[in-house]
């Protein structure tokens, strides 16, 4: 692709940008195939620059008008040789809630680069996207990707091995299009098997481990729903896969994340659930998760309140309320703290599902192991945590963060998922701040990244499409770059304390807090806050030096 092609003007001179915590500037605008570059007049060096990813832009706002004969009242000298021709206003509105506006002199010029935002923020072709082509200086292509793979935490598991096995029926993804290569599978299981399990699981999807429980030897599975159909089909091979996994167990639960009644009703349209009588090792609980076009409604309800500059009270809490944001939160943690209850209290192994186990599913899944498991609250565990549970499980990146709340294009498959989990780990960071080795500055950059990135990792909707496009040959992974020494400074949690205990976040309203952080992340009340916290962590850091000193 030639993206010369969708540049009429490539730089325009004499543009004003107005951007929150800063006083309006003056400078040149600049427009590539993949950024926006605003270079102020006044400024020589890089402080004085503004460079935004076009993939960042969720939606534009223009206005052109005609100056001509018109002084207004606030005309002076500047801005006098304007008043005499045309100009235009672009507002962006990027998916991390940043908003910018560009003062373009000349009508032309303000809708050539308006064309040209509009063209080159919405590409749908993964190889024309900026991670291939991103280079930073130290960068190194290398035989491993990611930070492991699945034959890697297998092979690291020595404890599954002897009645887990590592099964490569999906090789080829002809199995299952969302799931990667290798999966971790009860040993007695064949592969024959799981092609048949996989024919009766919405999406090829059949249950594969996805945890192990060191301390009880119980597990974590997950899967898509069962296609029972309104004939309540069977599926003998499944009823023997899952009484594989908890062998001489006197029970297991299936998790189910919709309500009883949208289990009922998926059997109308193929899908359904575990009945009680073909599985009746297995116990079905029900809890109720909205997702897809819901959840996104609630971001947009959401970010429309924080926008809100009425300073009403009343209006403020009656939009939070509507936007049910913080319901999602609170349903999110409270169904994985069930899952915790039944594996790390009650004993049993439970299978969790969804209808096609890539939303939802994964969420919760990620936050158990997370509250369980102190191997995961560490900044390198947490990011293996994510590679496994979003990344390799086959959560659509792609489609779900397509767009953020400010776009105006009809909702199709965007959902935050993502973002959801990551406002649930930041109140479980807020709740037990000295438990977890990461700061709340790699979730912000995890939030963004997922949306616009300069790294492969959250391109693409599966591993099959990841490996089609060559995104693991040709883009760098961000998770790598995290963990390099200047990144890793900076995302530590410098009063981290290990513990072993599982940590149980509160999920009671008035423990639940609006994440400012991200939400509000461009005031200059946030500001002030991320100022104190990074003076914090530097007082921190220096004692270290000094104690070490001695």
């Amino acid at each position: 692709m030639e993206f010369s092609e969708h540049i009429k003007t490539a730089n325009v001179e004499d543009v004003v940008l107005q951007q929150p915590l800063h006083p309006p500037s003056r400078g040149t605008l600049c427009i590539t195939g993949h950024h926006l570059l605003f270079s102020h007049r006044e400024e020589q060096d890089s402080s004085g620059q503004v460079l935004l990813l076009l993939r960042n832009i969720d939606a534009i706002e223009k206005s052109v008008e005609n100056l001509s004969g018109y002084l207004g009242p606030f005309t002076n000298v500047v801005n006098s040789k304007r008043a005499s021709g045309s100009s235009g206003t672009i507002i962006i509105k990027c998916k991390d809630l940043f908003v910018l506006q560009l003062d373009i002199p000349g009508m032309e010029q303000c809708l050539n680069i308006a064309q040209s935002i509009e063209t080159l923020s919405c590409l749908d072709c993964v190889a024309d996207m900026y991670p291939f082509f991103y280079r930073p200086c130290d960068a190194i292509f290398c035989d491993q990707w990611g930070l492991s793979n699945p034959e890697k935490h297998y092979t690291e598991m020595e404890e599954l091995h002897e009645r887990w096995r590592l099964s490569t029926v999906n090789r080829d993804y002809s199995v299952c299009v969302s799931y990667p290569t290798a999966v971790i599978v009860p040993k007695e299981i064949s592969d024959d098997t799981l092609k048949k399990v996989a024919k009766f699981r919405q999406g090829g999807r059949f249950p594969v481990l996805c945890y192990y429980h060191r301390k009880n030897g119980m597990v974590i599975m997950r899967s898509g729903q069962p296609l029972t159909g309104a004939n309540r089909k069977r599926c003998k091979e499944d009823e023997r896969l899952l009484q594989a996994v908890i062998e001489d167990s006197d029970k297991g639960y299936i998790i189910d994340m919709r309500s009883a009644q949208q289990a009922q009703q998926a059997r109308m349209t193929g899908g359904g659930f575990e009945s009680k009588s073909c599985y009746n090792s297995w116990r079905r609980l029900h809890r109720h998760m909205e997702r897809g076009k819901t959840l996104q409604e609630s971001l947009i309800k959401l970010v429309e309140a924080c926008a809100d500059k009425s300073h009403n009270m009343g209006r403020w809490l009656s939009k939070l309320e509507n936007s049910k944001w913080l319901s999602h939160v609170q349903t999110a943690l409270s169904t994985a703290g069930l899952l915790v209850e039944c594996l790390e209290r009650d004993g049993h192994s439970v299978l969790i599902h969804d209808s096609d186990g890539i939303d939802s599913t994964l969420l919760v899944s990620t936050l158990a192991q997370l509250i369980m498991d102190p191997s995961c609250r560490t900044l390198e565990g947490f990011l293996g945590l994510l590679e496994r549970e979003f990344v390799q499980a086959g959560h659509p990146f792609q489609q779900r963060c397509a767009h953020s709340a400010f776009s105006h294009a009809r909702l199709q498959q965007e959902s935050p998922v993502f973002l959801l989990m990551l406002d649930c780990v930041w109140q479980i960071w807020r709740q037990f701040p000295l438990a977890l080795g990461f700061s709340e500055a790699l979730l912000l950059r995890l939030a963004t990244e997922a949306y616009a990135s300069n790294y492969g990792t959250f391109l693409s909707n599966s591993d099959m499409e990841r490996h089609a496009a060559q995104v693991k040959d040709k883009t760098q992974c961000l998770f790598r770059a995290l963990l390099k020494p200047r990144e890793r400074e900076q995302y530590t949690n410098q009063l981290y304390e290990h513990t072993e205990l599982a940590i149980w976040p509160s999920v009671h309203p008035q423990s639940l807090q609006l994440w400012r952080g991200f939400f509000l992340r461009w005031t200059q009340q946030t500001r002030h806050l991320e100022e104190v916290q990074q003076e914090i962590r530097n007082m921190v850091i220096e004692s270290g030096k000094t104690a070490l000193s001695f």
